[in-house]
């Protein structure tokens, strides 16, 4: 009989273990494409399964009837409430100057930030030619389902030239920017979130370190056998020790797009989805799971690296609530 293997299941590629600073991130890393803007964000649903054609070309299940499990995701309107200039410095990103007005939401916005009484004009946006600008953006969480009014505030990059990013702030500053104007079904997207949080968690829920046999020894039994040598004599990071257990920071590339739209009706349970509500505005489906639990917001932008394998358009027969 073989001898079996259990390594520990946490990465080393993933260190400190530590909270995440907030609990919806930023997006750094973007690739070209046809919008302006960056990226999106939405609040997780929950999941479901949905039975369609497979449409993966050189797939076993190729032009077959197949259920995969998918993740839904409510969607509504972005308000751009300002703009912001940075300078590219050898030190980094350095701001330069900061337009905020949010008139159009403003008794939803003062629940977050307190907003100047002396309003800025955006053509009095101090840049430069070389200026890096971003739009600062609010969610409209009312327009969802999951009973919450104080939006979340956060600056989106804006993938264009200095003059092609201003042109764009000027059409939408203080409107709505609708997620149909970066995504569609067919495309890959990269998720960025905060994954559940589980507190602090000893090294055999946290690591799957192997728990010891009983002896007759005071010897620990849930830890891990030995923290090391007796030289060099301090612990190596590297020991699988308890600590800090979810609510961490991480990165998912390509999900697949598999539906976006506003017919809510579709995806609707009655009485609602469980630990979230009843969906009110546009939704966005991807194939497979998302980090975090429900309600949890989820950053969303085109795959950085998406692959190379090829689809058909998609054919969704049912959705499996």
């Amino acid at each position: 009989m073989s001898k079996t293997s259990k390594p520990r299941r946490g990465s080393l590629q993933y260190f400190p273990r530590v909270r995440a600073k907030r609990i919806y991130p930023t997006l750094n890393a973007m690739v070209k494409t046809n919008s302006v803007f960056g990226g999106f964000a939405g609040y997780k649903v929950g999941m479901l399964q949905i039975k369609m054609i497979d449409n993966k070309k050189g797939s076993v299940t190729y032009g077959k009837e197949v259920v995969v499990p998918a993740t839904l995701l409510e969607v509504p309107d972005l308000f751009i409430i300002g703009a912001v200039s940075y300078d590219l410095t050898p030190y980094g990103l350095k701001a330069r100057d900061t337009v905020i007005d949010g008139e159009g939401i403003k008794k939803y916005v003062e629940r977050k930030i307190k907003l100047s009484k002396t309003k800025k004009d955006l053509k009095e946006l101090d840049i430069k030619d070389d200026s890096i600008i971003r739009a600062i953006v609010s969610t409209q969480p009312w327009l969802a389902g999951i009973g919450k009014k104080t939006p979340e505030i956060f600056e989106m990059p804006l993938i264009a030239d200095t003059n092609d990013a201003f042109k764009f702030l000027e059409e939408y500053f203080n409107k709505p920017y609708g997620i149909e104007n970066i995504f569609s079904p067919g495309m890959f997207v990269d998720v960025v979130g905060v994954t559940k949080g589980k507190g602090f968690e000893g090294s055999v829920k946290r690591f799957g370190v192997k728990i010891q046999k009983r002896g007759k020894s005071d010897k620990p039994i849930r830890r891990a056998g030995t923290l090391g040598p007796w030289h060099p004599a301090k612990t190596s990071w590297r020991v699988p020790q308890h600590g800090q257990h979810g609510y961490h920071r991480r990165t998912e590339h390509n999900k697949y797009v598999l539906d976006l739209g506003n017919e809510v009706d579709k995806v609707q349970k009655p009485g609602g989805w469980l630990r979230y509500g009843v969906i009110k505005s546009k939704y966005l489906i991807l194939k497979g799971s998302v980090m975090g639990p429900a309600k949890r917001l989820i950053m969303l932008r085109q795959a950085v690296r998406s692959p190379k394998a090829k689809y058909d358009e998609i054919q969704i027969e049912k959705y499996l609530l």
